[in-house]
Parts: structure tokens; C-alpha cells; sequence
């Protein structure tokens, strides 16, 4: 009987999750025989006449099976990179998007032009993702992060820790600034960051499997025009913010105008910004607290 080579292994998996209409399944295939294997992805490749032993085929068979009905790669592996870092996920929390490492960048190139200590607050971690991406890449930033999420906060906890930021990164649980109020010496900060839920009712029906399925619904859904967190959240920020210092959003497509409607009728913010994505959909917006 002819074993199963990597090789043999990769093409098969590949093309099995192809006819189940699997995004990149080349990809994703990799990825989970990268999983079960303890392989790095060029290692598969140099390694491909290895013949994988049946408990790792069976191991195999099941996560294949859970990825043919278009349970994220994420989710079954346990970890996913985001702006060249890994981190551990679970189905508690979003899994990070290539968009928002767009967010990720400007808030550092922010952080870069200030001297001394910068303070930090990262509404809806949800993973950690840009917490941990922004202290990794600017040593001087002290990143408080929210969550009203106890799953995610965890899954938050494990990333801070993995990458050493446990002195600098403070993880709290509550809605949006609820957490801060009272318990922190630090109320004023350099920047506030944040990838809210921002999908609208209508929008969430239409949203892929892989996402609607198995993505936590309340990281998602933000009412019936997917503008509920950034009305508490824009109606606050300007509280906790230094004069001077800036507000980074993440937003959906086609939501800069209203983003920036918001932010105008403060009368709080000035200079600001929205950007597109590399598909030419609205994706941050960067507002400066006036001075004053």
C-alpha cells in the first residue's frame, strides 16, 4: 500500500478544499499540514517524499473536514500573523485582516514623531492584535487595551504574554472607556486606536460563511447601519485624548463620510483623514484633537 508523502498530501488537500470553494486553498492547506505536522512552510517543501505517519492522517482527515465547511484556518490551527507577527486565536475573538495592519502603520508613523513615553489606548482588542503590533514596533508606547469580551481578553492575555509586552501592555475588561473611568492613573492619552465592530444588519446577512458562521457575532455587528460603536465612541474620545494627540479608526467600506460627519460635529478634532485600502475601500480615518 503506497503511503501518503507530504507532497502527496499537499496536492490532495489542496484540491479537496478547491471543490469546496475554499478562499486560497493552496494557502490553507499548507497551513494546516504545517499544523500537524510541526513543520514551517518551507520545511514542507523540503521534505516533501516524507511519508506522514496515520495519526497525523487522521488528525488531518478531521481538520480538512472542518475546513471543507469553511471553518476559518485560523480558528483550527490556533494561530494566525498578523503585521509579521504570530499570534495565538480562537473562535472567542476576530481574526485580524491584512486592512487593518493599514491602521497598525499609521499609528506607529503617529507615535514616531512624538518624543518620550506615549500612552496608548486600544478600544476592542478583541486578540490583541494592535496592541501587541504597536508596542513590538515602538518601544516607548504604554498601550492600555479594552475589551468587553472575557474570551477574548484571555485569548489577548496569551498574545501579551508571548511576546514579552506584559510591562507594557495592561488588559481591561469593559465596554469601550467604562474600564478606565476611575481605575487608572493614566485618563489622557496620545492616541486612541480602535477596529470596532462596524457591519450593519443588512451587511451581516450577506457576510461568507467562513466569517458569519464561525466569527463571534458581537466583534461584527454594530447595528442597522454599522455606525452604533462609532456614535458612543466619537461622542467620548475627546475626554481622554491630550490636546494634539490623534484618534485612529478602523471603518468599513464606504463609511468615511459618515465616520467623518461624527468626528466634524464634535467640534473636537481637526486635520482629519480617511484612507483607502489597496482595494479602494474606505479603511482608516486619523483625526488630530485641536489644540486648544
Amino acid at each position: 500500500m503506497a503511503s501518503w508523502t507530504i507532497q502527496k498530501l499537499l496536492n490532495w488537500v489542496t484540491e479537496y478544499l478547491t471543490n469546496k470553494g475554499v478562499d486560497s486553498p493552496r494557502l490553507s492547506a499548507e497551513l494546516l499540514l504545517c499544523h500537524v505536522l510541526a513543520l514551517t512552510r518551507i520545511e514542507l517543501y523540503t521534505q516533501f517524499d516524507k511519508s506522514v505517519p496515520q495519526r497525523q492522517l487522521d488528525m488531518l482527515r478531521d481538520l480538512v473536514k472542518r475546513a471543507g465547511l469553511h471553518e476559518p484556518v485560523a480558528y483550527l490551527t490556533g494561530r494566525t500573523e498578523f503585521y509579521s507577527i504570530e499570534l495565538d486565536i480562537t473562535a472567542d475573538c476576530l481574526i485580524p485582516r491584512p486592512e487593518t495592519e493599514l491602521l497598525v502603520q499609521r499609528a506607529i508613523e503617529f507615535l514616531r514623531m512624538r518624543d518620550g513615553v506615549q500612552f496608548v489606548c486600544d478600544l476592542c482588542t478583541g486578540s490583541g492584535c494592535i496592541a501587541v503590533a504597536i508596542a513590538k514596533n515602538f518601544p516607548d508606547a504604554r498601550v492600555i487595551a479594552t475589551d468587553i469580551s472575557a474570551g477574548a481578553l484571555e485569548v489577548a492575555a496569551r498574545n501579551v504574554t508571548k511576546h514579552g509586552l506584559n510591562e507594557r501592555i495592561e488588559l481591561l475588561q469593559g465596554d469601550l472607556f467604562e474600564p478606565l473611568v476611575g481605575q487608572l492613573d493614566v485618563t489622557e492619552f496620545d492616541m486612541i486606536v480602535c477596529n470596532p465592530p462596524y457591519v450593519s444588519s443588512a451587511e451581516y446577512e450577506t457576510l461568507a460563511p467562513n466569517v458569519k458562521d464561525y466569527e463571534p457575532k458581537s466583534a461584527l455587528l454594530a447595528g442597522t447601519d454599522g455606525l452604533d460603536v462609532y456614535r458612543r465612541l466619537i461622542d467620548r474620545a475627546d475626554s481622554f485624548l491630550k490636546p494634539g494627540a490623534a484618534l485612529v479608526l478602523e471603518i468599513g467600506y464606504g463609511q468615511g463620510p459618515a465616520v467623518l460627519d461624527l468626528l466634524e460635529q464634535t467640534g473636537a478634532f481637526a486635520e482629519i483623514k480617511i484612507e483607502k485600502d489597496p482595494n479602494d475601500n474606505d479603511r482608516v480615518v486619523t483625526a488630530r484633537k485641536t489644540s486648544s
